[in-house]
C-alpha cells in the first residue's frame, strides 16, 4: 500500500539523473554566449598535468571561482602563461563533466588584463616600430651646440615648463623660448602633443624642441606610448629632446627622440650649455692657444737659426760668383745666335727684293715691251682675238696709247 502511494506521488516528468546532467550540459554548451565568452578574473591556483595546465579564475571582489583547463595543444598559442596572483583575461567554452556534475572553463586564449594588458599593448607597439627602424641610432641627429631659439611642448600649468624656465634662464639668458601648450594626459593628450608639434614646425624658428612632463603614473604617461605621438616626433623636422617622467619609466617617445633624458630640469640642461662653463672653456682655450703659439714660434725661431748657420757654410758668394758665369757665357752665345739668324734672315730678304724687281711688270715694259688690252682691259695674247676696227689699249713703260685695228695677219 505504502509502495503504491509513493508511486503516485513521483510524476511523469521526473528525470534521472543523468537525465538532468545530459539536459544541463546542452543547456550550457549550446548557448551561443557560453560557447565563446570572455571572463576576466585572478588566478588562485595551477596544477600542471601532462594532458595540460587546470587552474582556477577567482573574482577578487566575490571570491566566486571557476575551474579551467588549457590542454597541452593549446598551452603554446596561449599570450600569457596563468601564473598564480596574475589578473588574466580568458576567451574559453564551457564544458560539463557528467561523471563529476561539474563545469569548467575550457581555455582557448589567456591575456594579461589590467596594466598587464598595456604591457603587452605596448610591448607589440615597440616590436612593430622597432622593426621599421624608427629606433635606430642612426637616426638620431645631433643637437645644435649654441641653438639661438628653442621651442617647449608641455602643459602650461605643469611643473615642468616652471622647472624648464628656470633653468634655461639661470644657464643662458637671452634665448628665444617658444612655448607650444599641450595637454599631457588623459585621453585628449594624443592629439593635443601632435598639434602642439605641428604647430612648432609650421613656424619654422625653433632649432630644437624639448617635449617635456614631469613625473607620474604609468597610466598617466599612456599618451608618450601612442602611437601618433610616436610617429610625429619621428617624422619631426627639427630634433627632439624628450624629459619625461622619472629614470624607472620609458617610453615609446623616449625610445624614438634624438635624446631622452628622464626630468625637464636635465632636457633644459642638455638643449643649452652654461654661461659659467663656456667661460671656463674659453679661458682653457686661451691658454691652449697661447701655449700652441708658444712652442710654434720657438720651433720657428730655432728653424730660422739653423738656416742661417747653414748659410754661412755654403760660400753663397763663391755660389754666386760661379751663377753670373754661367749667365754671361749664354748671353754671348744667346747674342752670337741671334746675329748668325739676323744675318741669313737679311741676306734671304735681298734675294726676295732681286726676284721681285726681276718679276715686276712695269720693269719689263720698261725694256721695250708693251701690254695690248681690249675694250675690256683684258690682255691680249692672239691675233685672231682682235677684230678690225677695234680699238685697243697699249701700255708701254711711260704712258698708254689707243689705237684702231685696220689689219690681222696670223
Amino acid at each position: 500500500m505504502t509502495g503504491d502511494f509513493t508511486n503516485s506521488l513521483i510524476p511523469d516528468t521526473a528525470l534521472s539523473v543523468a537525465g538532468l546532467t545530459d539536459y544541463i550540459k546542452l543547456l550550457l554548451e549550446q548557448d551561443k554566449q557560453l560557447r565563446q565568452v570572455w571572463v576576466t578574473g585572478e588566478v588562485s591556483s595551477t596544477n600542471n598535468h601532462r594532458s595540460g595546465l587546470f587552474f582556477t579564475l577567482q573574482d577578487p571582489d566575490t571570491a566566486a571561482s571557476i575551474k579551467c583547463v588549457a590542454w597541452s595543444s593549446q598551452l603554446a598559442k596561449l599570450l600569457q602563461m596563468p601564473v598564480k596572483g596574475e589578473q588574466l583575461i580568458i576567451l574559453g567554452s564551457i564544458r560539463l563533466y557528467p561523471q563529476r556534475g561539474e563545469y569548467s572553463l575550457q581555455v582557448w586564449q589567456a591575456l594579461p588584463a589590467g596594466l598587464g594588458l598595456q604591457a603587452l599593448r605596448y610591448q607589440q607597439l615597440k616590436n612593430r616600430l622597432q622593426a621599421e627602424g624608427l629606433f635606430d641610432e642612426e637616426r638620431k641627429r645631433s643637437l645644435p651646440v649654441h641653438p639661438q631659439t628653442i621651442a617647449v611642448v608641455t602643459s602650461p600649468t605643469a611643473a615642468a615648463w616652471g622647472d624648464i624656465q628656470k633653468t634655461l634662464k639661470h644657464r643662458y639668458p637671452g634665448l628665444h623660448v617658444l612655448f607650444s601648450p599641450a595637454t599631457v594626459q588623459g585621453e585628449l593628450a594624443p592629439d593635443s602633443i601632435v598639434a602642439a608639434i605641428e604647430r612648432v614646425e609650421r613656424d619654422g624658428r625653433a632649432e630644437v624642441l624639448i617635449l617635456s612632463r614631469g613625473g607620474g603614473a604609468v597610466e598617466e604617461l599612456a599618451c608618450f606610448n601612442d602611437e601618433r605621438v610616436v610617429r610625429v616626433v619621428a617624422n619631426c623636422t627639427i630634433p627632439v629632446i624628450t624629459g619625461i617622467g622619472h629614470q624607472r619609466d620609458e617610453s615609446l617617445v623616449d625610445l624614438v627622440a634624438d635624446r631622452a633624458v628622464h626630468t625637464p630640469t636635465a632636457a633644459a640642461e642638455l638643449v643649452v650649455p652654461a654661461l659659467g662653463e663656456l667661460y671656463i672653456e674659453h679661458r682653457e682655450r686661451v691658454m691652449a692657444l697661447k701655449n700652441a703659439v708658444g712652442v710654434t714660434l720657438v720651433r720657428a725661431e730655432n728653424q730660422l737659426q739653423g738656416m742661417g748657420n747653414r748659410l754661412l757654410k755654403l760660400r753663397l758668394d763663391r755660389q754666386l760668383l760661379t751663377e753670373q758665369e754661367k749667365l754671361s757665357w749664354k748671353h754671348k752665345q744667346l747674342v752670337q745666335v741671334t746675329r748668325g739668324r739676323l744675318q741669313q734672315a737679311r741676306q734671304r730678304v735681298d734675294l726676295l727684293r732681286e726676284k721681285l724687281v726681276s718679276l715686276d711688270p712695269k720693269a719689263v715694259l720698261e725694256r721695250g715691251y708693251a701690254v695690248v688690252r681690249n675694250d675690256a682691259g683684258v690682255i691680249v695674247r692672239d691675233a685672231c682675238e682682235l677684230k678690225v676696227g677695234e680699238e685697243l689699249l697699249v701700255q708701254l713703260g711711260e704712258g698708254e696709247v689707243r689705237v684702231i685695228i685696220k689689219s690681222t695677219e696670223y
